[in-house]
């Protein structure tokens, strides 16, 4: 006796280009609702509706699910069971941490770069601080937006030049939450990076003086921990709040 198997509906088979378009588009969405967030158009707290996300990209909420779910593993985004997911809201210590953790990451991270640098890179890096600065000197929450973007890149291009994939990684999320906790915690425009610093790092690279770029680069960002506004605050009444 002989069994035959008979294939599966057409609709009904695994189709690998159906695969790809469903990571690609829970990809775009992902990218959009990360852009939105490291550029601070999203507050930490805002809720995101799988519903109305999938209602703006006029895409299921299979594929706002997983775009969600990609966003929390970066530390970006909060699934709560029963309640949704939510633009995350870091904690006091986890600022600290990120912050800790980027003193020591980013020093390594020039030190990398330094091997990789030519004329054809330094010239780069200075026309994205060109960029950064004429951006400094224009006013609005877009240009705002703007400049906070170009600040995080400058950190990114370093850890491009570096070759290393696993760090670029890593680094494009320590800069993603780092934004978070700027917009929650900062406190005046220095918070998104002085473009100065950045000028003082590349020209440190340009002399091959790496140890002083190092140094640079934690004072850097002992600046920009410095404007944010990490004090415990004490919780009080209803009228002593408000001034009553």
């Amino acid at each position: 006796m002989s069994l035959t198997t008979t294939p599966p509906p057409a609709d009904l088979a695994t189709d690998p280009t159906t695969d790809a378009a469903t990571d690609t588009g829970s990809q775009h969405i992902r990218d959009k609702l990360r852009d939105a967030i490291v550029e601070r158009r999203l507050a930490p707290g805002t809720k995101l509706s799988e519903t109305d996300v999938g209602e703006l990209f006029n895409v299921s909420r299979t594929l706002v699910r997983a775009a969600l779910q990609a966003l929390s593993y970066e530390g970006l985004v909060n699934v709560e069971k029963n309640r949704g997911a939510f633009v995350a809201h870091p904690s006091i210590d986890e600022a600290r941490q990120i912050f800790a953790t980027r003193r020591l990451i980013e020093p390594g991270v020039v030190r990398s770069a330094a091997s990789h640098i030519g004329k054809d890179e330094i010239a780069e890096l200075r026309r994205m601080l060109a960029a950064e600065r004429q951006l400094t000197e224009q006013r609005g929450q877009p240009a705002r937006r703007a400049e906070i973007k170009a600040s995080g890149d400058f950190h990114l291009a370093l850890a491009d030049l570096s070759g290393n994939a696993i760090l670029r990684r890593f680094m494009d999320e320590l800069i993603a939450r780092s934004s978070l906790v700027i917009a929650l915690y900062g406190q005046s425009t220095v918070s998104s990076c002085g473009h100065n610093e950045h000028d003082e790092i590349v020209n440190a690279l340009e002399r091959g003086d790496i140890d002083t770029a190092a140094r640079l680069m934690v004072h850097h960002i002992d600046h920009i921990e410095a404007d944010l506004d990490l004090r415990v605050h004490k919780s009080t009444d209803l009228k002593a709040a408000l001034e009553l």
